[in-house]
């Protein structure tokens, strides 16, 4: 039996991993994300997969992400044709993500062969179309939390939920190879113990392998708590004392609902400034409806509040924007305001509008509320330039920049520590870790070995590696 890592190898997007079979033959991917954030290289390494898609015999999905998940309708237009694995919320969200990623990639592809036509070269292709998404949906199937599942003779599937995101799952599987068992559990994105919405991660069934993600593997967290007391002191700051907008980027997925819910929380304790707050994402709309239909992901605390809040992400001032023209005319108000809008990295979407049209005022503050890959917008303003290139035009920053790090949907390296803690590290044969940059990874693998793991190892993209049974 073997594994090779396609994706989120030495780097934090892009996450795929097959396991190979020998006898009987078979293949496994474990997920099928698009790589995000790398530049130049983003579009070719989002075409060339470095595997087979026709000799793949099952897909499984740890959680909904765009970089877990993006890439599906690709593998499926590039010849895969079975089944794909989720849990039921992961369903919910994935159609609603893979249709506007597709939108993206028809939307950019227009943009560049717009200006390859004007060099007078051939056009590109899109990754893949909204067509393509609708080929995907008949394929999924999905799996309860907490039950063994069994896909085929030798091969099982377990979830237990990892707190990452509404859905997110450690993947859990009993797998036979000339009748002998081997215990392999595929982390996904794990969360934050103590989540400001979703339930801590669940322990796992003892492996004797792990491919475990590291992105926060040299670092430590603020505590969640401060967070709404944070954003509260930008909101007072930036709009009560200066009279200026706060234009906070945030994934559509997650961090939204959990800005949105801290908000409620500070009306309901009577200290949110009477202001406008405007939710500027299509999707971020659709996606924060999807989430209210799945209550029972909540942590318990977000249950009782349900008892006396029916809607937790709703408030006083709180405004929806769906249409473009009222998108734009966001950046005529001369009010003081609150602008949430994808993307989270600002690499994309209508934040990265907001941004260029507020970016030289001082009185505006840009407050960044998660991780952003270094070559984004995001990453770039998170470091404090004197100026940015947006949309091809440089802009000098004059609005603060602002940062909250506890928001963050990714464990740290104690809650990533605290996630190995149900296991005997004397029957975990080897760790691999994904989804981390090389430096980082190598501080937690050091990490990892003062812990008793004797064995982990970080590989490299495409590179295949066997587990010596």
């Amino acid at each position: 039996m073997k594994l090779s890592f396609h994706g989120a190898a030495r780097t934090v997007t892009g996450s795929k991993h097959i396991v190979h079979i020998n006898n009987p033959r078979k293949k496994i991917l474990l997920d099928c994300g698009m790589f995000q954030g790398m530049g130049k290289e983003t579009f070719e390494l989002n075409s060339n997969w470095g595997f087979e898609p026709s000799e793949i015999d099952y897909v499984i999905i740890s959680h909904a992400h765009i970089d877990h998940i993006g890439l599906l309708p690709k593998l499926v237009k590039d010849g895969y044709n079975g089944k794909i694995y989720c849990t039921v919320p992961t369903q919910t969200l994935m159609e609603l993500l893979l249709l506007d990623s597709a939108y993206i990639q028809e939307a950019d592809i227009k943009y560049v062969n717009k200006r390859r036509n004007e060099q007078g070269k051939e056009p590109f292709d899109p990754l893949y179309t909204v067509e393509d998404v609708h080929d995907v949906l008949p394929l999924v199937e999905t799996v309860d939390y907490n039950t063994w599942f069994r896909i085929d003779d030798g091969i099982e599937l377990l979830y237990t939920d990892c707190g990452h995101i509404l859905g997110s799952a450690a993947v859990n599987l009993k797998l036979k190879e000339n009748d002998k068992e081997v215990r392999l559990t595929f982390s996904g994105d794990i969360g934050r113990y103590r989540d400001v919405l979703l339930r801590s991660p669940d322990v796992f069934p003892q492996a004797d392998f792990i491919i475990m993600e590291s992105t926060y593997g040299d670092k430590l967290h603020d505590l969640i708590a401060p967070a709404a007391e944070d954003l509260l002191h930008y909101i007072q700051d930036t709009c009560l004392k200066n009279k200026g907008k706060l234009i906070i980027p945030a994934f559509s997925l997650g961090r939204t609902q959990e800005l949105l819910y801290m908000l409620n929380m500070l009306e309901l304790e009577r200290r949110l400034p009477a202001l406008n707050y405007y939710v500027d994402s299509p999707l971020s709309i659709k996606i924060t409806n999807a989430v209210k239909v799945h209550p029972e992901c909540f942590n318990e605390h977000v249950q009782d509040m349900l008892k006396r809040d029916n809607d937790v992400f709703r408030f006083k001032g709180l405004q929806f924007i769906e249409d473009v023209e009222e998108s734009k005319k966001l950046n005529f108000i001369k009010e003081p305001c609150v602008i949430i809008s994808a993307s989270g990295m600002a690499e994309a979407g209508r934040v990265k509008h907001h941004i260029a049209n507020n970016i030289g005022d001082a009185r505006n503050t840009i407050l960044m509320v998660g991780y952003c890959e270094p070559n984004t917008l995001g990453g770039k303003l998170k470091k404090n330039p004197e100026s940015v290139s947006i949309f091809g035009t440089q802009y000098n920053v004059r609005a603060s920049i602002g940062i909250i790090d506890s928001m963050s949907a990714h464990a740290d390296y104690e809650d990533l520590t605290q996630w190995l803690a149900c296991q005997d590290a004397r029957q975990v044969q080897k760790i691999f870790l994904v989804h981390g940059e090389y430096d980082v990874q190598e501080k937690f693998r050091n990490r990892l070995i003062r812990k008793g793991y004797r064995d982990v190892a970080i590989p490299n993209q495409h590179e295949m590696i066997g587990l010596g049974i």
